[in-house]
């Protein structure tokens, strides 16, 4: 049996549960932090530690585009020539929405590398993410908060979001 991944899982990294998976996932973390991150061994060793920076570092640049949003007509207003911030603008909605997506995929991986597996719909596809089971024997949940995974409401594009 295939292990099953949900949507948002990203291309490239391996379904949890295959021999590739865990190299496949650190390589796809790997890509997703800064290129220092690849000095560190420990990171290599531990992937759910590199997992955990991943998280952070995406959730850093999130708000950091989001940021940037709320303030280009006024940072950039008087230094573009017209159009310019609407171009800026744009580049932010389409960054972000990257981003947040990255941010998605990144929860996945890291949840799949702590032992949770998800499991098909009714439908046919998996689920939105939430796991069914739990592969570790204690059986106990993850305590990292709720809030630190990106939710369904935040749209992938909308970089207008208050904070």
């Amino acid at each position: 049996m295939t292990a099953q991944v949900p949507p948002g899982w990203p291309a490239g990294v391996h379904p949890p549960g295959s021999e590739e998976f865990e190299q496949t996932a650190v390589t796809w973390l790997l890509d997703v932090v800064p290129p220092d991150y690849r000095l560190h061994g420990v990171l290599r060793r531990h992937p759910v530690a590199l997992a955990v920076m991943a998280r952070h570092h995406v959730a850093a640049c999130v708000q950091g585009a989001r940021e940037g949003y709320r303030h280009a007509r006024s940072e950039l207003g008087n230094e573009l020539p017209p159009g310019g911030v609407e171009s800026v603008l744009a580049a932010y909605r389409a960054e972000g929405g990257r981003l947040v997506e990255t941010a998605r995929a990144v929860d996945l991986v890291e949840r799949a590398l702590r032992g949770e597996a998800f499991a098909p719909q009714l439908g046919g596809d998996t689920d939105d993410g939430r796991s069914v089971t739990r592969r570790r024997a204690s059986g106990s949940k993850s305590k990292r908060a709720k809030s630190a995974r990106p939710s369904k409401a935040e749209p992938a594009a909308d970089m207008r979001a208050t904070g």
